[in-house]
């Protein structure tokens, strides 16, 4: 029986792909700022409606040039326990120290009215993550960020195509960066993006992906982020088929709820006013561990894998030297499951999913 897993890459027409290589192989360049790379973050910057967009390597490269081009090199950085470990690691990767403050039960997001209780004198910033792309408090970060004098990185990663009150949900913050990975709604491959708003910053990183020199003269620390153009080929076709990825997403969602809203009792991130989605991501929260882990086992019995995302909650990694406390993260990282939900999942997949997942409760 074919396995059926929580996503799957994107696959543009071959054909379509194929005439992208035969572009590289005319203009005989492989990487370091080729054209279809220069053309893919012209047409992404566009899309975003962003001036200043850097195309780099992957996610996480983002998120640690972020912090390197922000001039925070050392001290505290705030930021939330239910997320991907990249958004962890790059903190400690650049010599940093993650506290975690707990999140919002309805949002999943960085609960807002606890963040100010954890700022201390070593705090640099805020790196709040745009959990399944839903939207964090953006205005409440923007305040405290303003009032305590503190930088504000939003990891994005799952956030392309995400609008908030009429704009990109990629452009708030000092940074946001996002993740063009395969198994994300819009991807190269592999791949991210760097969004800035000021010229200084914008040429920092610049240098920063490119190993701080231009031709034979050097600036700064930097390090190599420069993507591929076989990168910037899958990343272009890709563009072209997005609006009708999002509205064959679309259709699948609204069959998810047509089924979740039946069981008013498990929850799904609350969706505020004036917010787009990207339709990347299907989560449901069930009342306990035990009752996802049952459903988990019957579905994985079919051959259906959904993911417990995000687990486990970052504030308990192993390889942290001190514990905090984030309780709402860490139970919701137990009770919850991404239910399969990729551009090409048929119907009846979604019916014969909810039918085992209605025999288990």
């Amino acid at each position: 029986m074919k396995k059926t897993f929580v996503t799957k890459p994107y696959f543009p027409p071959l054909e379509i792909f194929k005439s992208r290589i035969n572009d590289i192989w005319a203009n005989e360049h492989l990487t370091n700022h080729g054209p279809l790379l220069l053309d893919l973050e012209k047409k992404l910057s566009v899309y975003l409606g962003t001036p200043f967009f850097y195309f780099v390597t992957n996610g996480t490269l983002a998120l640690q040039i972020a912090i390197r081009a922000l001039d925070i090199t050392e001290g505290e950085i705030i930021t939330t326990p239910f997320s991907y470990v990249a958004t962890t690691s790059s903190i400690l990767w650049e010599r940093c120290k993650p506290v975690f403050v707990d999140i919002d039960p309805e949002t999943f997001c960085i609960d807002t009215t606890k963040v100010e209780s954890a700022i201390t004198r070593d705090t640099k910033a805020i790196m709040a993550v745009h959990v399944f792309g839903y939207p964090c408090d953006v205005d409440a970060i923007a305040d405290i960020a303003k009032r305590h004098n503190l930088k504000v990185i939003y990891d994005g990663a799952h956030a392309f195509g995400c609008k908030y009150k009429g704009k990109s949900l990629l452009d708030y913050g000092d940074i946001a960066t996002c993740s063009f990975h395969a198994t994300k709604v819009y991807h190269s491959v592999e791949g991210g993006c760097i969004i800035s708003h000021s010229e200084d910053t914008h040429k920092k990183i610049f240098l920063q992906r490119s190993f701080g020199h231009i031709a034979d003269d050097h600036f700064e620390l930097g390090i190599n982020a420069k993507a591929s153009e076989l990168q910037a080929a899958m990343g272009l076709c890709v563009l072209d088929d997005f609006p009708d990825i999002l509205l064959k997403r679309k259709k699948l969602k609204a069959l998810y709820d047509s089924f979740f809203n039946t069981f008013p009792e498990l929850q799904r991130p609350y969706e505020p006013d004036d917010f787009e989605y990207n339709y990347g991501y299907y989560p449901v929260v069930f009342e306990t561990s035990l009752q996802r882990e049952n459903i988990q086992n019957a579905l994985n019995t079919e051959h259906v894998f959904p993911r417990r995302y995000f687990y486990p909650s970052l504030n308990t990694l192993p390889y942290l030297t001190e514990k905090m406390s984030c309780p709402v993260s860490e139970s919701i990282s137990d009770r919850i499951l991404c239910l399969p939900f990729y551009t090409d999942l048929a119907p009846d997949m979604v019916d014969r999913i909810t039918t085992m997942i209605r025999k288990e409760l």
